[in-house]
């Protein structure tokens, strides 16, 4: 097995406790204790606090949007959307803190819509313009701006699991994850040709 290097270590360590607690656990002396070495040491990998979250940040982007690759594989574009809604629902369910600094909280280095978008500075909304993109090339969607209807797709997305979490649904979560696919779903057929 691969013995992990300082940055791996100080990520891994990191992650976990930010995972767990958040990210205001996530300081340079519990990141440190955690791998075992001094606090300044990390300073000789990550420049602050700062460009330690926002690497876990990015890292965690470009990990979902792999895992979304691999899933979105179904010749049918309609089912390529949808296969990407359980990972989503899944890792906002599974990982609170990650997923509200990812989506939620304002940051500094926040992609901002539309420039960013366009741009295509986010791995994971990439994966899906891209699908609604090939879906409006095969007439399967309404023509359209893919990356507007991405964004709006992406909002109905993070509004609900966010009204969940916060309490705003009586449902318990098998009830609430069959409403939330339910709700992308009348999003999809509402767009369709």
């Amino acid at each position: 097995m691969k013995k992990l290097t300082t940055p791996e270590k100080i990520l891994r360590a990191a992650h976990k406790l930010f995972d767990r607690e958040g990210p205001e656990a996530v300081t340079m002396r519990r990141v440190a204790e955690a791998v075992g070495i001094t606090p300044m040491a990390i300073y000789r990998h990550f420049a602050n606090r700062e460009a330690l979250l926002k690497r876990l940040s990015d890292d965690s982007f470009n990990a979902t949007a792999k895992q979304w690759q691999t899933i979105a594989q179904h010749p049918d574009v309609e089912q390529r959307l949808l296969s990407l809604l359980k990972p989503q629902l899944d890792y906002a369910l599974e990982h609170p803190h990650l997923f509200d600094h990812a989506f939620l909280a304002p940051r500094d280095d926040a992609r901002r819509f539309p420039e960013d978008f366009k741009a295509r500075r986010s791995p994971t909304m990439n994966v899906t313009a891209d699908i609604i993109s090939e879906a409006m090339q095969q007439g399967a969607l309404r023509q359209d701006d893919p990356w507007d209807v991405t964004m709006t797709a992406s909002a109905l997305q993070l509004g609900l699991i966010a009204l969940y979490r916060a309490g705003r649904f009586s449902y318990d979560e098998a009830g609430f994850r069959q409403f939330y696919f339910d709700s992308m779903r009348r999003l999809i057929d509402g767009i369709k040709t």
